[in-house]
């Protein structure tokens, strides 16, 4: 589909087919970002992976975050932290539940994803993380690309009517205020720290500052650049991830029979263990399936990040001229009736007998993307998705508050660059399994 918006030409790809074309037969063509007045503004003060334009320096920092900052190995070295703030995470819950009264879950959640990646960032907690979190619900907002002064870029009166640009900037500054606090927390934790206790326990921004003095992977690194990357890795983390495990605690409340088996499942798996670890994840088949129904379902990001069209092409006969924005809807996509039996209807058990995956190669079902540009982030955020939703369900039954039934769960979304819901998810914990 061809839009103008606004000034801008835009084709929005809706079909398996031309996701295909444009994420794999044509990936070079469309690998790069295109820069809003919006993002402009928001990376001027460094760069990261996520929105830096296709060429050698992408290529050379995306290969330094895939097999260096964000590689399997560094994702597990990382548990002992996811499991112990999923710990933390249930006592909280399981003090509350005496009173009787709802747990806000999004914001708990909220709390407890941010925690775990702020941990494994910086090597603690983070003292500011609640001033963290309003940044991120508002880099959700202007992120969108919707804004009046991205729409009509060369109009100074819009851009100055619109105001955008200008809470994109205050909103600059004030992460890099934050990723400023964050480094220098890090830096005096690791200065009471012995030189075998940094080798040993290497955060991702102890990676980031090594390799800034070493010159490694050919990448060199300025201090705006290992911020922009950490903001970046908190933005795009933390929400991504919360989002999910809320939407599929919402989807779990409307559909009992499927929190039900999920429950069982559970039950068999630990037998008379008193917590869950990430070793008992691989006997949890079906915490699995109901993460992949939810992102099919809960697309994150629904248009995915924008791609531009660097030299004229066609795909599916349609020419796709230089400079052309191209929208993936992969919230279309994974609806579509053509290659989703009931596809508004949440049905984990639909991916036991399919082989469709998010790895990037099956394009019925891209909501980490593909092809270069694909999230460089799947495992480290995997390894928070499951681990939270079977603790969840593992330690507590959950019931919605009085009145409500499970088909009249409100479930209204937000717009923004990622779907979240539009308001918080409320409800009653019992204590199942206490730690």
């Amino acid at each position: 589909m061809y839009l103008r918006l606004g000034e801008l030409p835009a084709v929005v790809v809706s079909s398996p087919d031309a996701a295909r074309e444009v994420m794999k037969t044509h990936d070079v063509t469309f690998a790069t970002r295109p820069l809003s007045t919006t993002l402009r503004a928001t990376v001027a003060g460094g760069l990261g992976v996520a929105f830096s334009p296709y060429g050698e320096r992408w290529r050379q920092l995306r290969k330094f975050i895939t097999l260096e900052l964000l590689s399997a190995k560094r994702v597990r070295s990382f548990r002992p932290i996811r499991e112990d703030e999923a710990a933390r995470f249930v006592g909280g819950i399981a003090a509350a539940c005496p009173a009787g009264e709802p747990v806000n879950v999004t914001a708990r959640v909220a709390n407890l994803v941010a925690d775990s990646a702020l941990r494994a960032m910086i090597g603690e907690r983070f003292g500011r993380r609640e001033e963290l979190l309003k940044c991120v619900a508002q880099a959700v907002k202007i992120g969108s690309g919707f804004n009046a002064c991205d729409l009509f870029p060369s109009s100074r009166l819009v851009c100055a009517i619109d105001g955008t640009v200008r809470k994109a900037r205050a909103f600059t500054r004030k992460t890099f205020e934050l990723v400023d606090y964050a480094i220098e927390q890090h830096r005096e934790r690791r200065s009471g720290a012995s030189a075998t206790d940094v080798a040993e326990d290497e955060d991702l921004l102890g990676v980031l500052l090594r390799t800034q003095e070493e010159g490694g992977f050919g990448c060199p690194l300025d201090v705006g650049d290992i911020k922009a990357i950490l903001a970046e890795l908190f933005l795009a983390g933390s929400e991504s991830t919360s989002t999910t495990i809320i939407w599929a605690m919402a989807e779990l409340m409307r559909n009992p029979s499927v929190m039900k088996r999920a429950q069982t499942e559970l039950g068999c798996a630990l037998q008379d263990k008193s917590t869950v670890t990430e070793d008992d994840l691989v006997n949890l088949p079906y915490i699995k399936l109901i993460i992949k129904e939810t992102l099919r379902l809960h697309t994150p990001g629904p248009l995915l990040l924008p791609r531009e069209c660097q030299e004229s092409c066609e795909i599916l006969g349609y020419d796709v001229l230089k400079g052309t924005i191209v929208l993936v809807n992969a919230w279309a996509i994974c609806r579509d009736p053509k290659y989703w039996d009931e596809p508004e209807v949440f049905k984990p058990h639909r991916f036991e007998e399919c082989t469709t995956d998010f790895m990037g190669t099956d394009f019925c079902y891209t909501p980490f993307g593909a092809g270069r540009r694909i999230c460089p982030g799947l495992a480290f955020a995997l390894a928070n998705l499951e681990l939270v939703l079977a603790v969840l369900l593992f330690h507590f039954d959950w019931q919605l508050p009085s009145g409500v039934i499970p088909s009249e769960l409100d479930m209204e979304e937000e717009v923004g660059i990622s779907v979240r819901r539009k308001r918080d998810l409320f409800l009653h914990p019992t204590l199942r399994v206490p730690l």
